[in-house]
């Protein structure tokens, strides 16, 4: 073994700034429209609860029992996407009429935070946050005079989450979460590449936020990229028959949807990649089956 050096060239790391701010909604339990969020300042991450509880027997102190874990945030910003109303309570029923107090949609979001150190500076890499199943909390809003300091006003958002599921990765089941961390620094470029076009999107593909168990899959070489099929439909009888594809799911207003099914009203058949698989940016991933 050798001896423990401390501060040695190259090795004081730090993390700086927050940019690539995106929120991304969700379409039947997919987050499969992202958006830029520009004006984005701060986020605060804020997890609770693995709080301990001692267990005593035998007059000694026998085991310590631990609370879940949850995952909450504030994010704050001098201003926020027009697609972030939903999700913060309000409805526009007519363009630029705003009703609030209505319900709260959830969102993911993602967010990136700079990597330096004592030899690179700030440009030695990156690291993006995922976040998934948020939910924001009603904020207060100071609305003030401009004066001879002018300021931008600020917003900010408590956010709580619901955990997603992960799965078994590698033989090892892992607990639900509701972030999931990517250091640039430590992975291989072509597997960022590859997720930062699922984030950010790309000429042939919209910007999505893909779950867990894929995002893992395509650090660890193996997510498979898969070509959609469409469904057909029977006119004369009136049942649509979605395809058998590996690694494709295919839904209708969010319930899954296998071989055929009789329809009474026009429908819009949507397919999901699995854990481990991604589309190809030509595949459709919608159908509107228009019943006759």
């Amino acid at each position: 073994m050798s001896k423990l050096k401390w501060d040695q060239v190259g090795t004081r790391r730090f993390e700086t700034g927050v940019d690539h701010g995106v929120l991304y909604l969700p379409t039947n339990g997919v987050y499969s429209t992202g958006v830029a969020w520009n004006g984005l300042t701060t986020v605060t991450e804020s997890p609770s609860g693995a709080e301990t509880s001692a267990q005593y027997a035998d007059n000694i102190k026998y085991l310590n029992l631990q609370s879940a874990e949850e995952f909450g945030a504030t994010i704050e910003a001098l201003y926020y996407p027009d697609e972030f109303g939903r999700c913060d309570g309000t409805a526009e029923p007519e363009p630029g009429v705003y009703i609030g107090q209505q319900s709260r949609s959830v969102f993911g979001f993602s967010y990136r935070t700079l990597v330096g150190n004592d030899v690179e500076g700030q440009s030695l890499g990156y690291k993006i946050h995922l976040v998934y199943n948020c939910l924001a909390a009603p904020s207060e809003k100071a609305y003030a005079t401009v004066s001879d300091s002018p300021e931008a006003m600020p917003f900010s958002w408590e956010v709580t989450t619901t955990s997603v599921e992960v799965g078994t990765i590698g033989g090892v089941e892992y607990s639900p979460t509701a972030t999931l961390t990517i250091d640039s620094t430590k992975v291989a470029a072509a597997a960022l590449l590859a997720l930062e076009d699922m984030l950010y999107g790309t000429t042939g593909a919209d910007p999505e936020l893909p779950m867990p168990g894929t995002v893992i899959a395509l650090f660890s070489g193996t997510v498979i990229t898969v070509a959609t099929q469409a469904p057909s439909y029977n006119s004369t009888t009136d049942v649509v028959t979605v395809p058998t594809v590996t690694g494709v799911s295919y839904f209708v207003d969010g319930e899954l949807v296998t071989g055929s099914f009789p329809i009474t009203k026009t429908i819009v058949v949507e397919a999901r990649p699995n854990n481990g698989y991604k589309f190809t940016e030509t595949s459709d991933t919608d159908w509107t089956i228009n019943f006759v």
